[in-house]
C-alpha cells in the first residue's frame, strides 16, 4: 500500500545523510520533499502542510547527540508525527452489551459484507458467540454471500429474504440473538454507488432503532481522498465510532489512512488487506508509521503467527521433531498455517529493513501451490515415509502434480536437508519449538 510513499520519504531523508548537524537549510529541503511525498500519496493538502510544519518545528528544536545522526533523529521525529496524525494509539472495539450490536455502514463495493465475516471470525476467536445479520435488501446475492461467509467462519446468519424492511429485519435479529444467547450481533447494511438521501435515511433509521454499541464506517482505501470526503459525509449524518480501511493490499497511495483521522476526527479501528477471513488487523498508528518508514512491524507479524498457529498442533509437531519423525503430512499442515498468516510479500515487508527490498521481490501467493500439489500427489504412506520415494514413485508424483521430476527432486532434497538440520538442533539443543517449515523458504 505505502510502497511509493516509503520510497519518496527515504529519498527525502537522504538529503540529511552525511550531514553533521540539523540546520534551517537542510531541514527546509527535507520537509519540502516530505510534503511533496505526502501530497503525491493523496494526503489532504491541509493535513500534509500541518504535519510537515510540525515536523519542521520539532526538528529545529532538537540537539543532535553524538551517537545519533541527523538522519536517524529526523526519521524518529517523522515517525512520531505520522503516529500522531493517524491517531496516536489503537482504539479497541467495544463488545459490551446484552448483546453488543455492531452496525456496519459504507458505500457499495467498499467491502462491508466481507469485513462483517472477518469481524465475526475475529470476535468468535475471542470466545464470544456471534450472529451475522443480513440487512442489505437491495444488492443481488448479498444475503447468499453473507451466508457463505457465516458458514466459512462457523457463525450463524439471520436473514429474511422476502422482507424489504431493514429496520424490521434488524430488530427481529436482535430478538433472535437474545433468545439464543448470542453475545454480539453484527448488522451488515446496504450500500449505494454514491451518497444519497435514501441510503442515509435507512442507515440513520437503523442506528436510531438499534442504538448500536459501535457504528463502523467501511471505506475502500483505493479511492484515496474521495474516501475521506465520503467518510465525512457519513459522519455528519451518522456520527459513527470508527473507520475500517479495506483493500490495503491493492494499488493504493495510502492518503486515506493518513488523512482520515484528522479530517473526520474518528479513529481507524481495523485494516483489511485480502479476501481470507484471517486478513484483518487492529489498526495501530505507531506500527503503521514504522512500516511506512521501512522500520518493519515485528509485533504484528508475531501476533499473526500466534493467531494462525494452533497451540496443540505446534506441540504435536515439536514432539515429532524431537523424535526425528517429521514427515510430509506435518510439513503440509505447517504450510497451511503459514498461508493463514496472509500475503507472503506483506509478511516479509513486516521485517525490519525489508520494506524497501520487498517491492522488487517477485513473490506470489501461488508460489506454494506446486509444493502442495507435489505433496498431495503422494500416497498417505509416502507422506509418512519419504524414504519410500524411489525413481518410479517420483515420476508418478511429478506427472500427478503437473510438475517436473526435477521439481520433485528439489523438494525432496530441501526436505531432507531440513530434517538433517532439525536432527542437529535436537542433538545440541534438545529440540526447539517453532515453525520448522520456515527453514525451507529461506533457501
Amino acid at each position: 500500500m505505502f510502497e511509493n510513499l516509503s520510497t519518496k520519504l527515504d529519498r527525502a531523508f537522504k538529503t540529511l545523510k552525511g550531514q553533521g548537524s540539523i540546520t534551517d537549510v537542510n531541514v527546509a529541503s527535507t520537509v519540502k520533499e516530505i510534503r511533496r511525498a505526502l501530497i503525491d500519496a493523496d494526503v489532504n493538502y491541509k493535513v500534509a502542510k500541518q504535519v510537515t510544519d510540525k515536523i519542521k518545528e520539532e526538528a529545529l528544536g532538537q540537539d543532535v547527540l553524538i551517537s545519533v545522526s541527523p538522519g536517524q533523529l529526523f526519521i524518529k521525529i517523522v515517525s512520531d508525527e505520522l503516529t500522531k496524525l493517524m491517531g496516536g494509539s489503537a482504539e479497541p472495539l467495544s463488545t459490551e452489551g446484552s448483546p453488543a450490536i455492531i452496525l456496519i455502514s459504507g458505500l457499495q463495493g467498499s467491502g462491508k459484507t466481507t469485513f462483517s465475516g472477518k469481524l465475526a471470525s475475529l470476535i468468535k476467536k475471542q470466545g464470544k458467540d456471534v450472529l451475522l445479520t443480513a440487512c442489505d435488501i437491495y444488492r443481488p446475492a448479498a444475503i447468499d454471500q453473507l451466508k457463505v461467509l457465516g458458514e466459512q467462519v462457523g457463525v450463524d446468519v439471520y436473514a429474511e429474504p422476502e422482507n424489504k424492511n431493514a429496520v424490521e429485519i434488524a430488530n427481529n435479529a436482535l430478538d433472535y440473538a437474545k433468545k439464543n444467547g448470542k453475545k454480539v450481533v453484527i448488522v451488515d447494511t446496504a450500500g449505494r454507488l454514491a451518497v444519497d438521501e435514501q441510503m442515509m435515511d435507512e442507515i440513520a433509521a437503523l442506528k436510531k432503532s438499534l442504538n448500536p454499541t459501535e457504528t463502523l464506517f467501511v471505506v475502500d482505501s483505493m479511492t484515496g481522498q474521495d474516501a475521506v470526503n465520503t467518510a465525512k459525509a457519513f459522519n455528519d449524518r451518522l456520527d459513527f465510532n470508527g473507520v475500517v480501511l479495506t483493500k490495503l493490499d491493492g494499488d493504493t497511495r495510502g492518503g486515506a489512512a493518513l488523512s482520515i483521522r484528522t479530517v473526520v476526527e474518528k479513529p481507524i479501528k481495523f485494516i483489511s488487506y485480502g479476501e481470507k477471513m484471517e486478513a484483518l488487523d487492529v489498526f495501530h498508528p505507531d506500527r503503521m508509521a514504522q512500516r511506512i518508514l521501512g522500520m518493519g512491524d515485528v509485533v504484528s507479524l508475531v501476533e499473526r503467527a500466534q493467531q494462525a498457529f494452533d497451540e496443540e498442533e505446534a506441540m504435536r509437531i515439536n514432539k515429532k521433531i524431537r523424535k526425528n519423525q517429521f514427515n510430509f503430512e506435518d510439513f503440509l499442515s505447517q504450510l497451511q498455517q503459514i498461508k493463514k498468516m496472509g500475503n507472503i510479500k506483506d509478511l516479509i515487508g513486516m521485517l525490519p529493513g525489508m520494506g524497501k527490498m520487498v517491492k522488487d521481490l517477485d513473490i506470489d501467493d501461488n508460489a506454494f501451490k506446486p509444493i502442495e500439489a507435489i505433496i498431495k500427489s503422494m500416497t498417505p504412506q509416502e507422506r509418512k515415509n519419504p524414504e519410500l520415494l524411489d525413481g518410479s514413485r517420483r515420476r508418478r508424483i511429478a506427472q500427478g502434480s503437473g510438475t517436473t521430476i526435477q521439481d520433485v527432486n528439489k523438494l525432496l532434497k530441501q526436505f531432507n536437508d531440513m530434517r538433517k538440520l532439525m536432527k542437529t538442533m535436537n542433538k545440541f539443543q534438545g529440540g526447539r519449538r517453532g515453525m520448522p517449515t520456515m527453514n525451507m523458504f529461506r533457501r
